[in-house]
């Protein structure tokens, strides 16, 4: 097959969804890879480099004319005039936090569109999204401890432990991948962490993954309401796959807020978990609302794009080998958790929280359906 690597347009995105290494093991398997001119440059990879692991250099168009596309983020409204039907679009899409204008290309388009953040694996986790979900996870409380600065339009509050004494305290929305990685970053640099999750079953484990100081506790709305009041930072990290995050933290929650305390929305691209969130960019990443610092920035993990780029890579390639190996249709009945991450296919919509999300019930169709 013919797989193409598109450079990222999107604000200050500078990952790359392929590695040279990656494209050298799909040019082994005979598939022939197609890099848009200087797609790799953000994260550190040159032209050359991936020329000499059998790669060939060429134009956007060109790029896009590949039967497999593969991206990190999804195409922006200037990229829908090269997607075509009969071709696998295969990157974070996001559909029911975005804008319906991509649903609605990918429709008209009848591309199938197939997104690393609901692909399940045997276990019913998501690997793909695990790996940038991580690293959301680390920079939520990294970036939360800079905006907290005086000199930013912070309280002044320092997230860490001074002469054995702890200072800032965090307050950390769902206990997946994302609230993990923020608490374990909060929790060793030495502030109060206050981790809110669904399963109490997982509390013990928990405390003892992330320190024995930790506040592992149920995530009510009374709970976190108490809690926000006196909070120097809170991370959204709340993921109903392939849905619209709920709303677990009201407009009427950030008004008790400490003015100069900070909110990281971390589901941003989901459609945010904080009420008052709004997507921003890395140009221009944080707005104040009721006093309170607000960073919801849809693509985090581009900040770091050498350690995403790999990361992500080392989770994809062997999805992607498998579809260009062995094509769309064998792949999703071999692979029942890969079908998942199926979310558009030949017109209509194939994940039904999507079409759900989106209120588009009518475009709904079971992907078995559509299969020989």
């Amino acid at each position: 097959m013919i797989i193409g690597v598109i450079r990222e347009i999107k604000d200050k995105e500078n990952r790359v969804a392929l590695t040279p290494s990656g494209a050298k093991q799909l040019a082994a398997n005979g598939h022939k890879v197609l890099l848009e001119k200087n797609a790799g440059l953000g994260s550190g990879f040159s032209d050359e480099e991936y020329a000499k692991n059998g790669s060939a250099i060429v134009d956007t168009e060109k790029a896009w004319s590949a039967d497999i596309v593969v991206k990190v983020k999804e195409p922006l409204e200037s990229e829908y005039q090269f997607m075509k039907e009969n071709q696998i679009l295969f990157t974070y899409l996001h559909l029911a936090g975005v804008t319906r204008t991509l649903t609605d290309a990918l429709l008209h388009k009848k591309t199938t569109g197939i997104a690393y953040e609901t692909v399940e694996d045997s276990y019913h986790r998501l690997p793909l999204l695990a790996p940038m979900s991580a690293v959301a996870g680390n920079m939520a409380t990294q970036v939360g401890a800079y905006y907290l600065a005086k000199f930013n339009g912070g309280k002044g509050m320092m997230l860490g432990e001074v002469l054995g004494h702890f200072y800032g305290k965090v307050v950390i929305i769902g206990d997946g991948v994302v609230g993990r990685h923020a608490a374990k970053t909060a929790y060793g640099m030495g502030s109060d962490v206050y981790l809110f999750g669904r399963h109490e079953e997982r509390m013990d484990l928990l405390r003892d993954a992330i320190g024995r100081r930790s506040h592992i506790m149920t995530s009510t709305a009374e709970n976190i309401a108490e809690h926000v009041k006196d909070a120097d930072l809170v991370v959204g990290a709340v993921l109903v796959t392939g849905a619209k995050a709920p709303w677990v933290v009201t407009e009427s929650m950030v008004k008790t807020m400490q003015l100069g305390s900070v909110i990281v929305d971390v589901s941003i691209d989901q459609g945010g978990c904080i009420e008052t969130s709004h997507p921003t960019k890395h140009s221009d990443p944080v707005f104040v609302k009721h006093g309170v610092t607000h960073y919801c920035v849809t693509n985090m993990p581009g900040a770091y794009p050498r350690t995403s780029t790999i990361a992500l890579t080392n989770a994809t390639l062997p999805y992607l080998l498998k579809l260009a190996n062995n094509g769309f249709e064998k792949s999703m009945k071999d692979d029942l958790g890969f079908a998942k991450g199926v979310n558009t296919c030949r017109g209509f919509i194939t994940y039904k929280p999507v079409a759900e999300g989106l209120k588009l019930n009518d475009k709904f169709k079971e992907l078995k359906e559509m299969l020989n």
